[in-house]
């Protein structure tokens, strides 16, 4: 199957954000910066990835939407609103950790992380190390946020981790960000980013889009 071929197969079937399935109208503005960070919060334990995106509709729900309404809640707000997505096992530190990160943003970044992003200078190596000055993020948090926020901070582009590049290479695509970004519009990449993350996390996946080809 030709490349582009396969990536439209991609798109179609598995070209969905994460922040889009959490609800978030990614910007570059502050809100919906920061709801993306609370996502890879949540997303950084061992725990399944409709869990976490159920959480952060739960958490956005109930009026946590930025770092100061985050702040502002009560820790057992954010330990209800975690148990109503069956987080369980990690709600309790998880809360802490929101209000801990919410507290830094605020400090630190007064609300606004294009603060960061002015503190990186351009580069996305310190964009990432930033990242995991915050609570419970870690390489996988940040690499997420990175992935997802490359539609609206170009310097991140093209953010594609170690799984994304491995599905790539079972499909016959290229095993390089360069290379994954020239088949796709800029626009395109987090999706493409995040459909191939699925792939890999999905038993079956591979042989199934090449069974469709």
């Amino acid at each position: 199957m030709a490349p582009r071929v396969t990536v439209n197969h991609l798109l179609a079937e598995y070209g969905r954000t994460h922040a889009e399935e959490a609800g978030i109208r990614l910007r570059n503005t502050p809100a919906p910066l920061y709801q993306l960070l609370t996502l890879c919060v949540l997303f950084s334990v061992r725990i399944k990835a409709d869990i976490a995106v159920a959480a952060a509709r739960e958490v956005f729900g109930a009026g946590m939407r930025t770092p100061r309404a985050m702040a502002a809640a009560t820790w057992q707000a954010r330990v209800d609103a975690l148990g109503r997505a069956h987080y369980r096992r990690y709600d309790e530190s998880t809360a802490t950790a929101l209000g801990a990160g919410a507290a830094l943003v605020l400090d630190r970044y007064r609300g606004d992380l294009r603060r960061l992003r002015e503190e990186a200078d351009g580069d996305p190596d310190r964009v990432r190390e930033l990242l995991r000055e915050v609570p419970r993020i870690g390489p996988v948090g940040a690499g997420i946020f990175c992935r997802e926020a490359q539609g609206v901070w170009p310097e991140l582009r093209p953010a594609f981790d170690s799984r994304a590049r491995h599905a790539a290479g079972r499909l016959g695509l290229p095993e390089t960000p360069e290379g994954l970004a020239r088949l796709v519009a800029a626009e395109d990449l987090p999706k493409l980013a995040a459909a191939l993350v699925r792939v890999e996390l999905s038993t079956g996946a591979v042989e199934t889009l090449r069974e469709t080809a």
